[in-house]
């Protein structure tokens, strides 16, 4: 049943992104590489996914924060090839173009298949060309394209201190015909301009391109939603598919389990929450309600959900720096698009100059507030409402 739960409303297809997807492809079968910045629940591997399958391109995914060593990294980049090329006929081509290389193909029936090696530490160099030039030659064979697709690029830089290995990577993929990589980053950072990559920044979804999906996905679970409903789900989501996720489970969840609604953050007397009514408190136990769902509906299911999310959210808060604290606490109190004014400073007593600038940076690179172009907005909107009501 958790399982079952956890993927409801996971969307199957791109959301939006329409024209984001146009660029992405075009820049693949121009043979371009890419890098797609967006705060964490933006679909940026969706993206990727979705133009890769539009191509006919293969993806392979490496999460750099797994590689700790050289070692690691060449077990990641095996593992993700491996994945990639797992019918028995590409297998196969695997194996035939590692019998003269230092890697030996082992299948078993009881575990998946592997490319092993006994080197030393100091030849890992010459492995890591061998294994880079793998996807081209699988292309060729294959007639497709590959993605490899990178997350957490710079941390690679933690053991390749003489970016060698980062290096030779973009010299060898810009060498390769049927090969692009994309790199998933929060914000693009200064180093991104040594590197020739086309850049498509994720800002929120607006509520035209959300709403298609949120009706669909909710009439698929016998639930419907009133204007007036439509209009505050948008609000609190802020056009963040990874909230407008979380909240439609909810309301799937507060339609068949009743007795969840409620909790600390629903005090009586709170302005913002309407009495709760029969319908609201009588939910249908078989996932339809009663009526379709209101804006009193939409606020209990998000009071609800936001309590969840309570203790990660206080976790969080006692991560951050106090300078980034404050900004975000005022954000959530009284939303600017000008952060810098001297009255704004002034009026919630925020550090002047570098130190403010430094704040805000520093949560733009968390994936925590949008930048400049979306008017310094909180970019995970349950967070803010957290805040929010917690300061009020």
């Amino acid at each position: 049943m958790v399982f079952m739960v956890a993927n409801l409303f996971v969307p199957q297809t791109l959301v939006g992104r329409e024209a984001e997807l146009q660029q992405v492809c075009h820049v693949l079968l121009q043979d371009g590489d890419l890098l797609i910045a967006g705060v964490p629940g933006s679909g940026r591997h969706t993206l990727i996914r979705t133009a890769a399958q539009q191509i006919g391109a293969r993806v392979l995914e490496i999460d750099c924060l797994r590689a700790t060593n050289a070692t690691r990294f060449l077990e990641l980049l095996v593992e993700g090839l491996l994945d990639v090329f797992a019918a028995p006929d590409e297998l196969a081509l695997i194996q035939r173009w590692s019998i003269d290389k230092p890697l030996i193909f082992e299948q078993a029936l009881a575990r998946r298949p592997q490319l092993v090696w006994h080197t030393a530490s100091r030849q890992e160099w010459s492995l890591f060309q061998l294994l880079l030039s793998l996807p081209q030659v699988m292309a060729e064979w294959l007639d497709c394209r590959v993605i490899l697709v990178f997350q957490n690029f710079p941390h690679l830089r933690s053991w390749d201190r003489s970016r060698q290995w980062e290096t030779y990577l973009q010299q060898e993929i810009q060498r390769q015909t049927r090969v692009s990589y994309a790199l998933i980053t929060t914000v693009p950072e200064d180093w991104i301009a040594e590197i020739p990559l086309h850049v498509i920044a994720l800002g929120p979804l607006t509520a035209a391109e959300l709403q298609p999906w949120v009706t669909q996905h909710l009439a698929a679970y016998g639930l419907t939603i009133t204007p007036d409903g439509q209009a505050l789900f948008h609000h609190y989501v802020q056009g963040h598919l990874g909230g407008a996720i979380a909240l439609a489970r909810r309301l799937w969840h507060d339609s068949r389990f009743p007795a969840s609604l409620g909790g600390p953050l629903a005090e009586p007397g709170d302005s913002m929450v309407g009495p709760v009514t029969d319908s609201v408190a009588n939910f249908a136990a078989d996932g339809a309600l009663p009526e379709p769902i209101q804006p009193h509906h939409v606020h209990r299911s998000t009071l609800a959900l936001v309590e969840d999310l309570s203790v990660t959210f206080e976790s969080l808060i006692l991560l951050l720096p106090p300078a980034q604290v404050r900004v975000l606490e005022s954000l959530a109190l009284d939303p600017t698009d000008s952060p810098h004014a001297r009255d704004y400073i002034q009026k919630h007593q925020l550090s002047r100059g570098g130190g403010l600038q430094g704040a805000l940076a520093g949560l733009e690179q968390k994936g925590l507030l949008y930048g400049p172009e979306h008017g310094y907005r909180i970019a995970l909107p349950f967070l803010a409402f957290w805040l929010k009501h917690r300061l009020a």
